[in-house]
């Protein structure tokens, strides 16, 4: 408790970084994680809003499928808590996106057979 009422010294308070988010809490630019993480975004939307559609269970299936991969990836790499925060919305859509294009028809479904 006496640590929550400790006064920051002027050194301390300019370590922080000014990012302007709360979220992105280091300041350093992470260009692979927020790739795998703006990718593992589209992935999952297009994987979720094509999953409405019985007819194209492949495209649902494959997108969630690269999604949840690259998803899975990023958060084994990721560094910040924004990043991991939209590392999860994605990968939940396209899980989503996968499962309802995977009982649809599949990732062959119709193709191979």
């Amino acid at each position: 408790m006496a640590h929550a009422m400790r006064r920051q010294s002027p050194t301390t308070a300019t370590r922080r970084p000014s990012s302007g988010s709360l979220l992105a809490s280091d300041g350093k630019p992470h260009p692979l994680q927020d790739s795998l993480m703006a990718a593992t975004l589209v992935l999952g939307a297009v994987a979720f809003i094509t999953a409405m559609w019985h007819h194209l269970h492949l495209l649902s299936s494959w997108a969630g499928l690269i999604g949840i991969l690259t998803g899975g990836y990023g958060q084994f790499i990721s560094v910040t808590t924004r990043e991991r925060f939209l590392l999860i919305i994605g990968l939940g859509a396209s899980a989503v996106g996968f499962f309802l294009g995977m009982a649809h028809g599949g990732l062959f479904g119709g193709v191979l057979g």
